[in-house]
C-alpha cells in the first residue's frame, strides 16, 4: 500500500527539521557542559574520558568551607565567591557589570529613541544630513575608534573610573536607526494631536511615542544589554584597578590560570554559570516582547 501524500509531506518536514535540531544541540551542548561542570569536583571535571553527568555533585565550586586561605590541594580550591583580586571579590565584579549593563542599556535606549523621534517627527534644517552621518558611522568598525576613544577618556582623566565604563557606550547609531524605522509607522496625526493639546516635543516623546515603543525597546534592549554584559576589550583598556573590574575581566583572569592550574576549571565553570544567568533570565521574561518587537514596524497603517 503506497503512502499517502500527507504522510510523505510529514516525513520530509521532519527531515527538514533535522538541521535545526542539530543547530540547537550544538548551541546547548556547551551550556550543558558548563552547567554540569559547575557542580563537578575538580578531579571529575578533568577526568579522561569525561563524564557527561555529575557523579558527585558539590557546591564547593561556589563556596568551599574547607579552603584554608592558601593551599595547592586540588580538593581545596577556593570557591568562586572566595576568589579575590587586590581585596575585591566576585560579588564586586558582578555588581560592577550589573551597574554598567543597566545604566548603559537604559540611558542609550532612551537617548536613541528621543533622537529618532526628533529626526522623524520633528525634522529641522540639516536633520537629514545628520541622519546620513549616523548611517555612515555604522560602516566604521568599532575597533577603529578604540584608539581615539581611549585618548579622549585618558585626557578627561577617566581611566580607572566608572565614567570610562559608562559614558562611551551611550552613543549607539544602529539603535537610532532601528527606532527611526519603528517611529515611521506611527501616524503623524497622533503626534499632531498631542501638539494641539499643548504637549511639547519632550512630553510628546515621553507620553505618546515611548509607550508605543515598548516591544521595540525589549527587542533591541536584549542584544544591547548582552553586548554590554559581555564587553571585555573596552574595560580591559580603561580599567586596571580591581575596584572597577567587570565580570568578563575577572573570568578572563581565571581562564588565564588554567594552564598552570587545570583544577581551577571547575571554579571557572561556576563563575561562567553565574555570569550567564542574567541573560537567560532576561530572555525568558521578555521573549514575548522580543518577538513582538522584531515585527514592529513591518507594516504601516
Amino acid at each position: 500500500m503506497s503512502s499517502l501524500p500527507n504522510e510523505i509531506g510529514s516525513r520530509w518536514l521532519r527531515l527538514a527539521r533535522l538541521p535545526l535540531w542539530l543547530l540547537v544541540a550544538s548551541m546547548l551542548l556547551p551550556y550543558y557542559w558548563m552547567l554540569t561542570g559547575a557542580f563537578k569536583t575538580p578531579p571529575e571535571l578533568i577526568r579522561k574520558p569525561p563524564t557527561f553527568w555529575v557523579q558527585q555533585p558539590t557546591l564547593k565550586n561556589f563556596h568551599n568551607p574547607d579552603w584554608a586561605g592558601s593551599t595547592a590541594d586540588p580538593e581545596r580550591q577556593p570557591g568562586v565567591f572566595q576568589v579575590n583580586v587586590d581585596g575585591w571579590g566576585f560579588a564586586r565584579f558582578y555588581a560592577n557589570s550589573l551597574l554598567v549593563t543597566l545604566f548603559v542599556t537604559a540611558v542609550s535606549l532612551l537617548a536613541a529613541s528621543f533622537v529618532a523621534f526628533v529626526l522623524t517627527k520633528r525634522p529641522f534644517p540639516g536633520s537629514r544630513a545628520l541622519f546620513n552621518l549616523l548611517l555612515l558611522s555604522m560602516m566604521v568598525p568599532w575597533e577603529v575608534t578604540i584608539v581615539p576613544n581611549f585618548v579622549t577618556v585618558a585626557q578627561l582623566g577617566w581611566i580607572n573610573s566608572y565614567a570610562a565604563l559608562l559614558v562611551p557606550g551611550l552613543a549607539k547609531a544602529f539603535v537610532v536607526f532601528y527606532f527611526r524605522q519603528i517611529i515611521l509607522s506611527i501616524p503623524d496625526e497622533l503626534v499632531d494631536a498631542a501638539l494641539m493639546d499643548g504637549a511639547g516635543t519632550l512630553r510628546t516623546w515621553w507620553s505618546v511615542v515611548l509607550p508605543l515603543l515598548r516591544p521595540a525597546l525589549a527587542a533591541i534592549g536584549i542584544p544591547v544589554a548582552i553586548g554590554e554584559w559581555n564587553n571585555f576589550l573596552w574595560p580591559l583598556l580603561v580599567v586596571n584597578d580591581a575596584q572597577y573590574m567587570t565580570l568578563p575581566l575577572e573570568l578572563g583572569k581565571m581562564a588565564g590560570n588554567l594552564t598552570f592550574s587545570p583544577q581551577s576549571a571547575a571554579v571557572l565553570m561556576a563563575g561562567s554559570l553565574l555570569a550567564s544567568l542574567p541573560a537567560v533570565i532576561a530572555f525568558l521574561l521578555l521573549q514575548r516582547q522580543f518577538v513582538d518587537g522584531l515585527t514592529a514596524g513591518a507594516t504601516k497603517g
